[in-house]
């Protein structure tokens, strides 16, 4: 089947690339311009700090709508000058995005100023629903003076695939067809070289004074104390409705407050004792619903804005990890969505084998015309392990037969793969080796081209067998073991735990390193190990496949300076030859790594640890804007009264990030469930040193909801219920 792998790049190959696989251009830092982004479904915006897009080289603005720009301009001003920015704000639900603005100085033909700064407040307010953009205009006049104030929105779009603006060069592209222009309508199209008529609508509530094909103008004329408001909305696509954008403004907004809201009732409520944590939580559980978009078979969260905003198969697996506590009903809709896409043939351009779980899905015209192999690919070696380790979880979070039952053929196949597919050589363990050279050429979840490499900085030629990987492989025949023994498949649960169990023996002997006190990264396709400290080695505590005996070395290795940074573990130890902090994997900080690091602290008993990791998170948030936990930041040391280094085009919103503080709230509480018993138990809880008192609510189990408080008394954190509905239990161990 050509499994020796010889796609993969050589060392000296990848030394000398200038372009990286897939690359993302750092040439216009996110965190530098601090963006502001919207999402619903398919469609999410990016905006500057004034509401506008603003076109131009590398620029990343722009409206997205199933991997292609829809608008990639839209810029107001006041006779011909930006107004001024006051402030903007995303409200805590992510509903809705408000820009508070105030002319210039205003300038007749000799130089005279005929209106002063600050005298006309312009507020912008914004929100995305169902693929269209929709504005509210408003402008008061505050001066005692009645005032015409000319204003402009200029527009385009150029229907950039997202991997272009990436960064990514392409040689031909379609044809803009010649734009519309209709009372209040302007329709901007392009017809790709995929045949796709791909239409950008502008529709404006009242008749705009001029109109073209890139140009709107109102001369608003107000009187001391007046206001004026005008509606406008974009739509990618979709047909605009019948009813006025002013009527459609007014009631998409309704709807998409009343959907944030019932995601919200879906899950557990958290409170605090700390103010600031408990904005973080918010806008943790905010994003993580903003990327939420539903699907035919469930909730589904998307990986992140702007680069990862569709299905990927790794991240939203993790993501829902994260946060089954408190919402399971996103582990469903993800293991069903997956299921459904599963790969059944093989298919070396997409890097698909029967039973193999989806990596990443692409719409965009590029990924159609396979200029780029992700329109439905499956280059990534963990999704498929994960989602049996997910599917156990969510059974033992929720008792859910009857979707275990129906995801069963789909685990067995997943089975079939790690097997027949993922274990190559037949040595035991899951290697990856992409089968195309247009795939990823590393398929862990740290796949950059340069993430896996040996102690004197040589990258490894694969197969390679990830540390990581076959801890989650494990943890898929125990998942498996578990679901069988239930579903009544009583011959096969003791074949899957028997190969767990022999798992667990064969790689604690090849991948513990003595001299290391640690796991090795990886085995190369030569089966040499890599000997190169990195984060990788705390998820074989998250799975439990580290012997106990392991466990206080590996802890002990990833809270040394060289790992701990002040503010998480670092990916790779500053010792190693490619520690490089402002790398994207070889020492930056992840806030998921953390997360997963810090639940296999947890597991074996080291909740102080796993404390310390989130004292060092939060600590992080509460330096970066709106207290959001980005994809990752840069590794370097903490300095007193200095906040973390950001990485430059890290996403912000990213799922999995946003379920890091939600996961490590439940390592540190000790927080499990019996759905049979209907019981919460917190065995030897314990609270990070920000937070003194924590509040549940509506914590869910088959028979009930339960709310209960965890304090700090002493040494210790009591539990105590506040209210229940139903016959459910609360029990702790200390």
């Amino acid at each position: 089947m050509g499994f020796e792998d010889p796609l993969t790049p050589k060392p000296d190959e990848i030394a000398t690339t200038r372009t990286p696989q897939f690359f993302i251009a750092g040439n216009a830092p996110l965190q530098e311009r601090r963006p502001r982004t919207l999402k619903h479904g398919d469609t999410f915006a990016i905006f500057d700090h004034n509401g506008d897009v603003l076109s131009g080289p590398g620029s990343l603005d722009g409206m997205f709508h199933r991997d292609t720009r829809y608008l990639s301009h839209f810029m107001l001003t006041v006779r011909g000058e930006r107004p001024l920015l006051l402030s903007s704000a995303l409200r805590d639900d992510n509903a809705l995005l408000i820009f508070d603005l105030a002319n210039p100085d205003l300038e007749d033909s000799e130089g005279n100023i005929f209106l002063q700064h600050d005298r006309i407040h312009i507020r912008r307010t914004r929100f995305i629903w169902r693929d269209t953009c929709f504005e509210r205009l408003s402008l008061h006049n505050f001066d005692e003076h009645t005032h015409q104030v000319p204003v402009e929105m200029t527009f385009a779009a150029d229907f950039a695939d997202l991997f272009e603006v990436r960064g990514t060069d392409r040689k031909r592209r379609g044809t803009y067809n010649p734009p519309v222009v209709e009372d209040r309508k302007v329709v901007l199209s392009y017809t790709g070289l995929d045949g796709v008529r791909r239409q950008t609508i502008l529709r404006f509530d009242e008749q705009p004074d001029e109109l073209t094909e890139d140009r709107a103008v109102y001369n608003v004329e107000l009187e001391p104390g007046q206001t004026k408001q005008y509606f406008i909305e974009i739509a990618c696509q979709r047909a605009p409705a019948e009813m006025s954008p002013r009527r459609q403004y007014f009631s998409g907004l309704r709807e998409a407050r009343r959907e944030a809201q019932s995601s919200l009732r879906r899950a557990a409520a958290v409170i605090s004792s700390n103010d600031i944590f408990n904005e973080a939580i918010r806008r943790s559980m905010a994003d993580l619903y903003m990327l939420v978009t539903r699907t035919e078979h469930g909730p589904y969260p998307y990986a992140g804005i702007p680069w990862f905003s569709t299905v990927f198969g790794r991240d939203a697996l993790i993501t829902a990890a994260e946060v089954l506590w408190m919402d399971p009903s996103i582990a469903k809709g993800v293991l069903r969505h997956l299921a459904a896409n599963q790969a059944t043939e093989e298919d070396p351009e997409a890097d698909a084998e029967p039973g193999k779980i989806l990596h990443e899905v692409r719409y965009g015209e590029m990924a159609e015309l396979k200029e780029v192999p992700f329109r439905r690919y499956y280059g990534s070696v963990d999704s498929t392990p994960l989602f049996i380790m997910l599917a156990g979880a969510y059974f033992e979070r929720t008792n859910d037969i009857e979707t275990v039952r129906e995801l069963w053929p789909n685990i067995k196949a997943a089975l079939e793969w790690v097997q027949k597919y993922g274990d190559r050589d037949g040595d035991g363990f899951v290697e990856y080796g992409r089968r195309t050279t247009a795939g990823l050429a590393n398929q862990g979840w740290k796949d950059s081209w340069d993430a896996v490499f040996h102690a004197n900085g040589e990258l490894a030629r694969g197969p390679i067998a990830l540390c990581e990987l076959q801890a989650y492989v494990y943890a898929a025949w125990k998942a498996a073991a578990l679901i069988a023994e239930h579903l009544g498949f009583q011959d096969e649960a003791p074949v899957y735990q028997a190969r767990a169990e022999d798992l667990r023996a064969r790689f604690d002997e090849v991948f513990f390193d003595q001299e290391l006190r640690t796991y090795v990264l990886a085995l190369d396709g030569d089966k040499r190990p890599c000997r190169v400290r990195t984060s990788n080695a705390g998820h074989a505590l998250l799975t439990g496949i580290a012997y106990p005996e392991r466990a206080h070395d590996v802890v002990r290795t990833l809270m040394d300076p060289t790992f701990f940074s002040g503010w998480g573990i670092r990916t790779v130890a500053t010792t190693e030859a490619r520690y490089n902090p402002m790398s994207y994997h070889n020492g930056s900080i992840w806030p998921h790594d953390n997360a997963l690091i810090a639940a296999g602290f947890a597991r074996y008993g080291y909740r102080v640890e796993a404390a310390k990791i989130f004292d060092g998170l939060f600590d992080a948030a509460t330096y970066i804007e709106l207290r959001r936990l980005p994809e990752l930041f840069c590794g370097f040391p903490r300095q007193r009264h200095r906040g973390p280094t950001f990485y430059p085009v890290a996403c912000s919103p990213q799922a999995w990030a946003a379920g890091a503080p939600l996961f490590l709230m439940k390592s540190c509480l000790g927080m499990s469930f019996d759905p049979v018993g209907n019981s919460v138990s917190f065995h030897q809880p314990c609270l990070p040193e920000f937070l003194d008192m924590l509040i549940l609510r509506r914590i869910r189990l088959p028979g009930g909801r339960v709310d209960v408080m965890l304090r700090k008394v002493g040494e210790e954190v009591v539990v105590q219920v506040l209210d229940r509905e139903g016959d459910v239990r609360v029990l702790t161990a200390y």
